[in-house]
Formats: C-alpha cells, structure tokens, sequence
C-alpha cells in the first residue's frame, strides 16, 4: 500500500515513516509543505494520504486544502488528516463530498502505534477514522439545537458515537458487551429518528449520519 506523508516537523515526519514501513507499507513521498504535496499527491498517485493540516508556507491549513483540491482531481482519494487540535471547520471540510476513505485524528493519537495503523488502512480501505473528540464536539454542538438528534436516547447516542468513529456492529458491541442484534436495532432506530434512508454500506452510513450532524452550521 503507497503512502503519501505530509509533516513539516522532522522527527514527527521521520518517525511516522519509520512506523508505517514497520507495517509494511510502502512511503511514495514524505514531503514538509504544501506545494510538494500537492506534486506528490498529482504524481504518485498514491493509496493514501496523510496529511498534517498545518503546512509551509502558510502554516494556516495549507496541508489541507492540497489535500481538497487533490480529491477535486482524484474523487475518492483516501485522506487521513493529522491536527493538534479538534477543528470543527476542518472536519466538515473533508466530510464534505461524501465520497471515499477520510480520517481525522488528532496528533496525539499517532502515539499509539496500533490505532494509527488501523486508522491508516481502515481509511485506504474507503472507510472513515474519526477521533473520539471530534465526533463528541460534532455531537454536542449539533445536539443543542437540534430536534431530531434530541430524539436519540442516551444509548443511541453513544453507538451514533461509535459508529461515526467508523465502527463496525460487531466492534460496537464487543465494547458496549450487548449482541450485534441489539446493535442492529439501535441503528435502525438511529436512522429512522434522523430521517436517513438505512444502507447496507457501512462507510456511507457513517458519512451520512456524520453530513447531517454538520448540516446548518
């Protein structure tokens, strides 16, 4: 699997690429800024991407608006954004399109290598990779205002949370400990309160529940 890395710190950049090889996957380009990531990402025609937002020469959200423009270019080009912070704008930006594998964790999470990797090729794989704090700020913002989300009862909410985090329902049960039944009927609960029509598809049941929660910001 060909990785493109974006980090302008050199350790963080130097140990992530060291990581990702010790799992096998292959580093098409590790870049620092943002022009050279928007040639890698025209060039290499990578699997994935990983992508500090924060990049040279801007130090704005460089590393993610290349990023943007490449899956313009290359729809469904899987992206996992790396930030320090949760930013709620940047989340919504990459979840907009609907199409293809997003990720967005938050730098501390790089420190476990296992989660990482899972992130990375849950991500590649078309799947979504969520950091539990930016799924809890998208929920309580949205939640305040908003009726049908005040529908859910407390156990709906926590497996929205979940699944948002592109859980699986056997994943999501094994860490609530109840049946992938009872799983399952929660999440038919979850989209008919929500008005979205159920899919079979994992991934896009995730970005739906996850575009409606940022709708009307």
């Amino acid at each position: 699997m060909r990785v493109v890395l974006a980090e302008d710190l050199f350790l963080l950049r130097d140990g992530l690429v060291r990581l990702l090889e010790a799992y096998d996957f292959e580093i098409a380009a590790a870049v620092e800024s943002g022009p050279e990531l928007t040639r890698a990402l025209a060039e290499l025609t990578p699997d994935v991407a990983v992508v500090d937002v924060r990049l040279p020469p801007s130090h704005t959200d460089e590393g993610l608006q290349c990023a943007l423009q490449a899956r313009r270019d290359r729809p469904g080009l899987p992206v996992l954004v790396l930030s320090q912070h949760v930013e709620q704008l940047y989340a919504r930006e990459l979840l907009a399109d609907g199409t293809g594998g997003v990720g967005y964790l938050l730098k501390d999470r790089v420190f476990d290598a296992e989660q990482f990797i899972d992130a990375v090729r849950r991500v590649a794989a078309g799947g979504t990779a969520m950091d539990p704090q930016v799924i809890q700020q998208l929920l309580s913002r949205r939640s305040a205002g908003s009726k049908p989300l005040g529908r859910l009862t407390a156990r709906e909410l926590e497996v929205l949370e979940l699944m948002a985090q592109g859980r699986s329902n056997a994943a999501i049960a094994g860490q609530l400990v109840v049946t992938e039944r009872a799983i399952a009927k929660h999440t038919s609960n979850i989209f008919a309160k929500l008005g979205l029509e159920v899919s079979d598809d994992d991934n896009r049941r995730v970005l739906a529940v996850l575009a409606y929660l940022d709708q009307g910001r």
